[in-house]
């Protein structure tokens, strides 16, 4: 991956679409030193400066996924920080927080240490990386792990992602210790009685496969649970890779009374439906399942309306040998950082169900915020911390060429419209190799 100092550089004719500061707009930037040195139409070339021409690309705040498996430690064979930083930068984020599934689980400050270290030394430090740490040891749901270590680490939030927080007392107790420290509780909604033994969705198509099914009641049922509790303690509640129709209308009706609730949902949950399911192709199956096209409508519906609050990618990693086996064997999960882009602006910006501004907000402004992390503007005197992208650049995926040491993707030979460009961070740039806009 080639990685360049942003010491003097000029991003000429880019078009800037910043929500926090209302602006979209037009002009160039002049970044040195890796801090915005001027933002004008007018700008020259100053001495020494590197001259990217931009015209239909997007300038907007660095994309950040709250929601990736970097897999280290314990299962460096699927992605490491440093490929899961090379990805991340190759779709364009400039920030990822990583979930606690791994070996050991991010359930010791240790652990937090080592990712947050590791991750300044990857990619030249371009991608920051905010761990998120278990809520409970080992991930079992038994006991709380120590979350006042876990925060001052710098574990920016706490889940079993992976697993639900099973317990509904060991979950009222998270989100009151969680609060102490501003810290959300993020849950894996899945009622895991009901869903033991599926693999995809409950309904016509599993009926019709033979495929045993996990019903989106599941998952309805933990987050109603939950929203109560929320609501009881005061906590911050966010739940993961939402789903479902009823899940979208119960955190709709949960920000109507007011509560500290958000959610999330992934690109494959609102580009495919269960139906895809049919090719028995293993990148089909993911926990939460592919649902129906009810399902696909409410959650359309919800990023339209504002009740959905972020996209992240759920980006999880497997070797081809993990998943080249029989459908009810392979492991769950597809890899998404470097497509979420593509398939945000081909089946939500170009099909006008949210502006483009809209997207800045769900990939960069709103994870920040429930992450409590800093504000990124694109600003005269701030760090530029950017993400460039071609909103109408058409390109097919190809799977082959992605950094992830990974590839299991259900994308693979999709065409798509919008492609990443580029990422700026911490002083550092990359634009991407096989993008024509770069």
């Amino acid at each position: 991956m080639n990685i360049e100092r942003a010491s003097n550089l000029i991003l000429r004719n880019v078009r800037i679409v910043d929500p926090l500061s209302g602006v979209d707009k037009i002009t160039s930037i002049h970044i040195v030193d890796g801090s915005i040195k001027a933002i004008g139409s007018s700008l020259s070339a100053a001495k020494g400066a590197v001259v990217r021409e931009c015209e239909g690309m997007v300038a907007a705040p660095g994309f950040f996924d709250m929601h990736v498996h970097l897999r280290e430690p314990g299962f460096e064979h699927k992605e490491t920080v440093e490929t899961g930083c090379m990805s991340a930068a190759a779709g364009g984020f400039t920030g990822v927080s990583c979930m606690p599934n791994t070996n050991p689980a991010i359930d010791d400050e240790s652990v937090v240490r080592m990712i947050r270290a590791k991750a300044r030394d990857a990619v030249g430090g371009l991608v920051d990386v905010h761990p998120i740490a278990a809520v409970s040891l080992g991930r079992k749901g038994e006991r709380l792990a120590p979350l006042a270590e876990l925060a001052a680490a710098g574990a920016v939030a706490f889940t079993d992602d992976g697993d639900p927080v099973h317990d509904a007392e060991i979950m009222r107790r998270a989100l009151e210790y969680a609060s102490m420290f501003n810290k959300p509780i993020i849950q894996h909604a899945q009622d895991m009685p009901m869903t033991r033994g599926g693999v995809m969705n409950e309904g016509f198509c599993s009926t019709e496969l033979g495929l045993p099914g996990m019903p989106g009641a599941a998952e309805d049922v933990v987050i109603a649970r939950d929203i109560t509790l929320s609501g009881y303690t005061g906590g911050q509640y966010h739940v993961a890779h939402m789903s479902t129709g009823g899940a979208v209308e119960l955190i709709r009706m949960a920000k109507s009374r007011g509560l500290r609730v958000t959610c999330e949902v992934t690109p494959h949950h609102f580009v495919l439906t269960d139906d895809a399911v049919r090719t028995f192709d293993t990148n089909t199956k993911m926990n939460p399942p592919l649902r129906s096209a009810d399902d696909v409508a409410a959650i359309l519906a919800g990023l339209k309306d504002g009740t959905i609050d972020v996209i992240a990618t759920d980006h999880a990693p497997h070797s081809y040998d993990e998943k080249q086996v029989e459908y009810q064997a392979a492991p769950f999960g597809i890899i998404g950082l470097e497509t979420a882009i593509g398939l945000t602006m081909t089946a939500l910006v170009h099909k006008k169900v949210i502006t483009i501004e809209r997207m800045v907000q769900l990939l960069s402004v709103n994870p920040r915020a429930i992450l409590h992390l800093p504000e990124i503007r694109v600003t005269e005197g701030s760090m530029a911390n950017l993400t460039l992208f071609h909103p109408d650049e058409q390109w097919v995926v190809d799977p082959s060429r992605f950094y992830s040491r990974s590839r299991n993707t259900p994308f693979g030979g999709s065409s798509l419209k919008g492609r990443p460009v580029g990422a700026i961070n911490n002083g550092v740039v990359f634009f991407h190799p096989h993008s024509a806009a770069s």
